[in-house]
């Protein structure tokens, strides 16, 4: 078989394949030889038609098919590993030339992957995050605390108010109409949530234990349900019960009650030093992610099509999974968003394009740094990994799963860039 290489631009190739006459004709013999038992022709038996009143019968194109499926993927497979070529896309074969007594012709077209460049990667500059605690850090995280613990009692002699938490019966109607989906009964709903649409938990304030009230709103335009958007609504209410948040005395006893520490004072020096963890941690995160930005500005490259709808469906799957989590899928997480899903593709498209220009760059600088990593720091890492799983998942298991092996070796290599990315960014 021979194969010639056309290179053309946007990283598309076309390989031509050639196979000699002589071969096909093999390849033919061959093809009869697979497929005899599957004719069958009148005063015949079965798998004893002989090849000329097959290929009278059928016609002589009717083994091409078998002849297409034994060598196309065979030779493609051989052809790419010789040329050490990257494919991105599917595939597409056009055949040029097929028959009796002449060569087999064929093409093959396809995507590889984009040789990019990377103008700068180091001394990057970056906005700096603030890690800096304040006082009110300090006491919001403090009244976090308070909240969770807070006793629930109920309340009789007051009207509701605001943080409350009520128990209603609701029904609303359009135009004097009930519609649906708008009726609850003994609906926990605490007042200042938001959890209602705009407008509607401050017309409760006010009410008192047993009274019914007429609500009116106007659904947002952007709201999930199209009969709804924009719709003005009401609501006819009924307050069942009043429960109000207790919250504990911010003293030395509440410090004991929540914590290891017998003071208050001790207690927010405490809080003080997490939170600074905390807000570094998450600077450190943020840093590498405006760096990944920055340096998304510094690949050039020419990315093909095919790549960027790839990592769109991986970026739908991964949605998809953890919407599922939830009880929804993507159809029914697009109808509640008034969109669709090819909608939904679209507008992941930017993002993905971005993915696929930071993996490109962070491979070029991977050989401009040549980084390697070493069998111990990929069994440390899956070591990690068998933890996070629990004792149902085997190390040894995953070490010697090859597809686990690769892909902690190109984490690996990824983690060890970034980590290059990072230290030398310059933050202002």
């Amino acid at each position: 078989m021979n194969v010639k290489v056309e290179k053309q631009e946007n990283s598309k190739v076309v390989l031509e394949f050639t196979m000699p006459k002589d071969e096909f004709k093999k390849a033919l013999d061959k093809a009869f030889v697979k497929n005899a038992k599957n004719f069958k022709v009148p005063g015949f038996r079965n798998g004893k038609v002989p090849r000329n009143v097959v290929e009278k019968y059928y016609g002589e194109e009717s083994l091409y098919g078998t002849v297409i499926e034994d060598t196309v993927d065979d030779e493609f497979k051989k052809a790419i590993e010789e040329k050490e070529l990257e494919v991105v896309s599917k595939p597409e074969l056009d055949v040029k030339q097929i028959g009796k007594d002449q060569d087999f012709i064929y093409t093959v077209t396809f995507f590889v992957k984009p040789e990019a460049t990377v103008k700068e990667y180091k001394g990057l500059e970056v906005e700096k995050s603030d890690t800096k605690v304040t006082k009110k850090d300090v006491e919001n995280r403090l009244n976090d605390v308070r909240d969770r613990n807070a006793r629930i009692v109920s309340v009789e002699d007051r009207a509701l108010a605001d943080k409350d938490i009520s128990t209603i019966d609701f029904e609303g109607f359009l135009d004097g109409v009930a519609f649906e989906g708008g009726k609850g009964e003994n609906f926990e709903l605490t007042i200042g949530s938001g959890q209602f649409i705009p407008g509607f938990e401050e017309q409760l304030i006010g009410m008192n234990i047993g009274e019914e009230r007429e609500i009116k709103v106007t659904f947002p335009k952007e709201y999930h349900a199209e009969e709804l958007a924009g719709k003005e609504a009401t609501f006819k209410v009924k307050l069942i019960s009043i429960k109000a948040k207790i919250l504990p005395e911010l003293d030395d006893e509440f410090a004991k009650d929540v914590s290891e520490f017998e003071n208050l004072a001790d207690y927010k020096k405490d809080i003080e030093k997490k939170l600074k963890q905390e807000k570094e941690e998450n600077a450190q995160r943020v840093k590498e992610s405006r760096v990944l930005d920055k340096l998304v500005e510094n690949v050039e490259v020419t990315i093909p099509e095919a790549m960027i709808e790839d990592e769109i469906e991986k970026m739908v799957e991964e949605f998809s999974t953890n919407l599922a989590y939830q009880g929804l899928s993507l159809e029914q997480y697009c109808s509640y968003m008034n969109t669709t899903v090819d909608d939904f593709k679209a507008n992941l498209k930017p993002n993905a394009e971005k993915n696929v220009k930071i993996q490109l760059g962070l491979e070029v600088i991977e050989k401009m740094e040549n980084i390697n990593v070493e069998d111990k720091e990929i069994d440390e890492r899956i070591d990690e990994l068998a933890k996070q799983y629990g004792k149902d998942s085997d190390p040894e298991s995953l070490k010697s799963n090859p597809n686990i092996r690769h892909y902690m070796t190109h984490k690996l290599k990824q983690d060890k860039v970034i980590a290059i990315l990072v230290e030398n960014a310059i933050e202002k």
